[in-house]
């Protein structure tokens, strides 16, 4: 699509959005989100930098105006790799891309929106993997 993003950004902000459970590991299999803010702090006070350490808060926060495609890239990441559909989400990640590349939104929804399926068609499977490691 030559789309201008921040590869990194996405890369990292998937891996570590939820290092906060660390310090929280209640939340790893109840609800909650006092890692969120901890994660941040944790990172910015170990000198990461500040837009990666922003994503583990706007993660869960991707309704506020202003997140960039990357920050709600995570958001949508961590939604389908879950077997979530999240269609307010997945439509502002469509509308990010089409302002980006200069296009109709709806050129690209159904490419993308049969993308996101096929990603969240897996959530369930993946979701047992990772509560019970060695597991198939």
């Amino acid at each position: 699509m030559h789309l201008p993003f921040d590869a990194n950004l996405i890369r990292l902000g998937v891996a570590m959005h939820d290092a906060g459970k660390i310090l929280h590991p209640q939340e790893l299999e109840g609800p909650g989100s006092l890692h969120e803010p901890a994660d941040e702090k944790m990172l910015l006070a170990r000198g990461v930098d500040s837009a990666i350490a922003r994503c583990r808060v706007t993660h869960a926060q991707w309704r506020q105006s202003g997140l960039s495609l990357e920050e709600l890239s995570i958001a949508l990441a961590d939604k389908l790799w879950k077997g979530k559909r999240e269609e307010q989400l997945e439509m502002l990640v469509i509308h990010a891309i089409a302002q980006k590349l200069q296009v109709d939104q709806w050129d690209l929804f159904t490419g993308l929106d049969d993308l996101f399926e096929r990603i969240a068609a897996g959530g369930s499977d993946r979701l047992q993997r990772s509560r019970y490691p060695g597991s198939s």
